[in-house]
C-alpha cells in the first residue's frame, strides 16, 4: 500500500458500512455460489483484477466472483464498519499497517491449516512479506505484490538545464544541487517535490540518515533519534529554501499531477505508480534508484496480501479463490498489466518488461537495500498522528527537530498500549 493512501485512510472518520459488499450472499438455486472481492485501485490494476477473475471462473464454473472497488480514501473506514456489522467483503486486500488489528479483532480467517493441506509453497514468495502476515504463528495472508520506491525525473526539464540524468551513485548532495539547478520560478517549476507521504518521501530518507521509525521490538518511537531527525530535515531543506512546492500547494494540487504536468522536475514515488508516469502523454520520464545518504542507500518494501474474512458464509470457496490469487498464473497476469511487481518468484522480469520506455528495473536492484514498512502491532495507533505531525514539521516556519521531538512522546504513549 501507497504511504499516501495510508496517510489518507487513517486520517478518515468511519462511515458507513460497504454497500453491495455483503458475505452473507448464499448459493443459487443452481447450486453456484457468489464470492465478493474488494480491493480499490481501479486505474491501475482493475483491468488486471477482472481478468483473474475470468481465469478462476474458467476452472471453478459453480463459483462467481463479484468484484467491489471503493476509492482508497473510504477504503479502510467502509471496511472496518463492514467487517465489525458482519457484513465485509469474503475476500480483499490487506496491507501491512492493519493486519495485526483486524486479526486480533478476529475479522480474518487463519489459513495456515488451508496452506498445509494444499502444499501452497509460501516459498514462493519474499519471505519478509510472507512473515509480515504471520501473527502470532498464524499465517492469515497470500501476498500479493511488493513494491519499493524510485527517484522519477523529467528528463525534458533534465535536459533544459544541462543536469546530467540521475543514477545509481547518485547520493543526496547530488539530489540538492540538481534540485536548485532545475528549480524556475518563472515557470513555475520546482527541482523536486517534498510532500509529508511516508513510504514515497521520508521514511526512505530516515533510513538512509541511521535512523528509524519505530524499534524493532515495537515499544519506542525513533522521531527523538538525532538520525531520524536528519532524514526529515533532508525534505524540509527544499521547502525552505523554495526548491519545492509549498505543503499547503501540494495538499490543494496533488503532487503526482504536479509531477505529470512538468511542474515537478523531480519526485519520489513507488512501482506501483509506473503505469501513471509511462502512459501519461506528453511526459517522457524515466526512474532512478533511490541516492544514498549519510549511511548508504536504502528504500522501503511493502506488499499487500489477500485475505478472506472471517465470517464469510463460504469458506471453503473462499479459499479456492484465495488460492488461485496467489498461483503463478494469477500473479503473472498481474505483472503483464504493469500495475505492480508480482510477489511470486520469478514474474518480476515480466513486469520490468512490461513498460520498455521506463528503466523499471531500477525498483527490482534496489532489493538488497530494501528496509520493511514500519508497522507495530497497531499502526493505526499512531500512524494518523504521525502524518499530522510530519505535515506540520514540514510547513513554514516550524522546526522539524521539536516537532518530531514532540511526536516521538505521542508514540511512544500508543505503543505502550498494545499488547
Amino acid at each position: 500500500m501507497t504511504g499516501k493512501t495510508w496517510a489518507l485512510v487513517c486520517a478518515g472518520a468511519l462511515v458507513a458500512g460497504l454497500a453491495g459488499c455483503s458475505s452473507s450472499g448464499g448459493g443459487d438455486s443452481d447450486g453456484k455460489v457468489t464470492l465478493t472481492y474488494a480491493y480499490w485501485d481501479e486505474k491501475n490494476q482493475g483491468a488486471a483484477m477482472k481478468k483473474i477473475i475470468e481465469e478462476f471462473t474458467r476452472t471453478h464454473p459453480s463459483i462467481e466472483v463479484k468484484l467491489q472497488f471503493t476509492p482508497n480514501k473510504e477504503y479502510w473506514t467502509k471496511l472496518q464498519t463492514a467487517a465489525a456489522g458482519g457484513s465485509a467483503p469474503d475476500v480483499f486486500w490487506m496491507n501491512g499497517p492493519r493486519i495485526g488489528l483486524y486479526a486480533s479483532q478476529g475479522a480474518l480467517m487463519p489459513i495456515s491449516d488451508q496452506i498445509a493441506q494444499d502444499k501452497v509453497d509460501m516459498g514462493k514468495f519474499p519471505k519478509s512479506l510472507v512473515d509480515l502476515y504471520t501473527i502470532d504463528g498464524k499465517q492469515y495472508g497470500i501476498p500479493k505484490d511488493f513494491d519499493t520506491i524510485g527517484l522519477w525525473y523529467n528528463k525534458a526539464l533534465f535536459d533544459a538545464a544541462k543536469v546530467a540524468y540521475p543514477d545509481a551513485s547518485w547520493t543526496w548532495d547530488d539530489v540538492r544541487a540538481a534540485a536548485k539547478k532545475l528549480t524556475d520560478p518563472g515557470k513555475g517549476v520546482y527541482g523536486i517535490g517534498a510532500m509529508a507521504w511516508p513510504q514515497e518521501v521520508y521514511y526512505n530518507t530516515i533510513f538512509q540518515a541511521g535512523g528509524y521509525v519505530v524499534s524493532d521490538d515495537k515499544k519506542k518511537s525513533g522521531y527523538d533519534d538525532p538520525a531520524t531527525i536528519e532524514g526529515l530535515k533532508f525534505w524540509k531543506e527544499f521547502l525552505d529554501q523554495k526548491l519545492s512546492p509549498s505543503i499547503q500547494q501540494m495538499t490543494d494540487n496533488d503532487p503526482i499531477e504536479m509531477f505529470k504536468s512538468g511542474k515537478l522536475a523531480m519526485w519520489y514515488d513507488g512501482s506501483y505508480d509506473a503505469p501513471q508516469y509511462a502512459k501519461t502523454e506528453g511526459l517522457d520520464a524515466d526512474v532512478a534508484p533511490l541516492p544514498a545518504g549519510p549511511k548508504g542507500k536504502a528504500t522501503v518494501i511493502h506488499g499487500l496480501a489477500n485475505v478472506v474474512y472471517a465470517k464469510t458464509k463460504h469458506p471453503k470457496e473462499a479459499w479456492e479463490f484465495l488460492k488461485f490469487l496467489g498461483s503463478e498464473q494469477a500473479n503473472k497476469i498481474q505483472a503483464e498489466s504493469g500495475a505492480v511487481i508480482p510477489a511470486y518468484e520469478g514474474l518480476q522480469d515480466t513486469w520490468v518488461k512490461s513498460m520498455p520506455n521506463v528503466h523499471l528495473q531500477a525498483f527490482i536492484d534496489q532489493l538488497p537495500d530494501a528496509r520493511p514498512y514500519p508497522v507495530s502491532k497497531n499502526t493505526a495507533g499512531w500512524s494518523a498522528a504521525e502524518i499530522d505531525a510530519i505535515t506540520k514539521a514540514f510547513s513554514d516556519g516550524q522546526d522539524v527537530g521539536t516537532v518530531a521531538k514532540q511526536f516521538a512522546a505521542t508514540m511512544n504513549a500508543a505503543l505502550s498500549q498494545e499488547k
